[in-house]
């Protein structure tokens, strides 16, 4: 299974994108694609039209909700990564991502190679 960070969602529906590209070869190979119920959200914060968000959902499908041991992990991420401002919420994808067995497919790899120590992988776009 991979997971899609927000940025990655964000610029796959724009068509013909690198990450346009690379989401149609994973759903082609029968790659089973996810997003957590806190990427979900952060998508949703927009802007948005109603065709993009549609058809964000119908490649998503289901959030998989944030439960207690990802919660968790993601405040130990937090604390180990030196409690740095406005990284919670990665610290909260990456962890619903390692708690699934998932690998992550974002842009912004910089921001989550530091959440290799603790089991996340990244996607290879």
């Amino acid at each position: 299974m991979i997971h899609l960070d927000t940025s990655f969602l964000i610029r796959a529906l724009g068509r013909g994108s690198l990450e346009d590209s690379v989401l149609r070869e994973w759903l082609s190979a029968g790659e089973e694609i996810g997003i957590s119920a806190v990427a979900w959200g952060e998508f949703l914060c927009g802007p948005l039209g109603p065709d993009e968000t549609a058809l964000a959902a119908e490649v998503v499908g289901d959030p998989l909700p944030l439960d207690a041991a990802a919660a968790a992990l993601a405040a130990e991420l937090y604390n180990r990564c030196g409690r740095r401002r406005g990284s919670m919420l990665d610290c909260f994808i990456a962890a619903c991502a390692v708690s699934c067995g998932a690998r992550l497919a974002t842009t912004n790899q910089a921001d989550f190679r530091r959440f290799a120590e603790a089991g996340l992988v990244l996607a290879e776009a």
